[in-house]
Formats: structure tokens, sequence, C-alpha cells
């Protein structure tokens, strides 16, 4: 299958990514026959939210943002006439922050071409904490909520929440690496399908009129090995009409195109 689009690709401006420049990721989609691509680098957290993986670097600092805008904007007119190049943000919704994610998307969505909403943070007796971080990050919202089971479905249940939120005008289109729970699967496996959840939550984004990022980053994780979502939850996505839109999820330019071989067909 030929893809021709990634929507989700980090820069240098990510705290816990590496540090290769805007061009060298575009050689590398130009190289790889991309014809568009996304830089979705996370959005810095919402104003009174602290952090809680250890070095509180899970998005891009405030001071930068204004910098990454011009970066992205130098470097779409420099490689204007190779690649279509987006200028968006990957933006964590986060539950009790709507309000200042929703100022934050009404001062700095005019300046995005597109952009991914994305749970990683699970509220957990009052706690949150970032699912995704580590295992012992995982083990502790486990220890939370009682089984691998019961963080699953309190993920599902996020993921909805973001996909209904009211986040205004400059909402993100399209909902972030919707099975990201399954990130430690091989360690943590869950004793049940949660097909209803993912169904509903499916259904949601198909009333809303959402789009899916269809990750490959899940490929690459050792206790992963699948697409974020998986290809059956991605058939589902696709018989329900719901557009899927590779993204590596890349975080180094030699991440681009992870994941790609193992994608079922997208939508035309």
């Amino acid at each position: 299958m030929m893809i021709t689009r990634d929507g989700h690709i980090h820069t240098p401006y990510c705290p816990h990514g590496s540090k290769d420049q805007f061009s060298l990721y575009v050689e590398k989609a130009i190289n790889a026959g991309l014809k568009e691509i996304t830089f979705t680098e996370h959005a810095p957290l919402p104003e009174g939210f602290t952090d809680t993986v250890p070095d509180q670097d899970s998005g891009m600092k405030p001071g930068d943002l204004e910098h990454y805008l011009k970066d992205v904007e130098e470097v779409k007119r420099a490689y204007q006439k190779d690649l279509r190049i987006n200028t968006g943000l990957e933006v964590d919704y986060i539950e009790g922050f709507e309000k200042q994610t929703r100022e934050f998307l009404d001062q700095y969505g005019p300046s995005l071409d597109d952009s991914i909403l994305s749970v990683h943070f699970l509220k957990a007796a009052e706690r949150y904490i970032c699912l995704d971080f580590s295992p012992d990050a995982f083990q502790e919202l486990i220890s939370l909520t009682g089984s691998a089971d019961a963080v699953h479905a309190l993920y599902y249940k996020t993921v909805i929440q973001s996909a209904l939120s009211d986040l205004g005008n400059y909402k993100p289109n399209r909902i972030g690496h919707i099975t990201l729970a399954r990130k430690f699967q091989r360690l943590f496996p869950a004793l049940e399908s949660h097909e209803a959840e993912i169904q509903q939550l499916l259904n949601v984004i198909k009333s809303r009129k959402l789009e899916l990022d269809y990750n490959g980053a899940g490929t690459v994780k050792p206790y992963c090995q699948e697409t974020y979502p998986s290809p059956a939850i991605a058939s589902a996505a696709l018989k329900l009409g719901i557009p899927l839109i590779y993204g590596s999820d890349a975080h180094a330019a030699n991440g681009l195109m992870q994941g790609a071989d193992q994608l079922i067909a997208l939508n035309p």
C-alpha cells in the first residue's frame, strides 16, 4: 500500500524526543515518497496542570511555542515545491482542564492547519498518571483502579470524553492513538475485549465527524507490537466510514514510516 501522508510527526521541540532538525524530517519524508506531512508537536500542557512524569517533559515548554510555529512556517516556505507541510499540534485532553484547553485553542488554533487530540494522562483516585510513560506508571494505575481491565475501561471512557468535549471552534479534528492503553499489553494483558467501549468510541467519532490517528508507533514498542488501533479496530472504523490518517508518531527522523507496512487499507 502506498502511503502518501504522515499526519503525526514530532520535532526538535519535543522535550522527550530527539534534536533532529525539521529539514531532516522533511528530506526523509520526500525520500520516502510522501506528499504531505503534519508536524504535531506536543502542545504545552494546560495552564495549572502539573506534569506528573519525573522530568516534567510531556509537553512543549510554553515559551517555545511561538518559536515552533515560526520554524514550521519557515520550513513550509523552504520546501513548498516538494512537499505539503502542515502546521499542527498534538493537544492533550486532560479531564478537568477543558476550559484551559479551550482557551489555549482559541488563542493558537488560527495558526494551525491540522491537529490531534490525545489522551496520555488518566485521572484515578484524584491523581493524574501518564499511562504510557513506563510499565511502572501503568502498574501504578492498576494499583489505583484495581486491574489492567479497569485501566483500559478508564482510558476508553476518557477518550470518549475527549471526542465529546466542547473545546471550541479550533478543537482538533483527529483523535490520537485510541488504543494507547495497549502499549504494555504483553506485560499487563487485559482479560476482557473492551469491545463495547471501543464500539461506543467509534460511534462517537463517527457522529462527531472526526478522524482517527492510525498510529504506527506501537509496532516498535516491545510490549505492544501492533498499530494504534489494531487491524481489527481499524477495519471496524473503516466500515463506519471514519477517515484513518496514518501517523508515524516519529520522535526522530528515522521513525518516519514506522508501522506503515502493518496498516490495513486506508480510506481513498
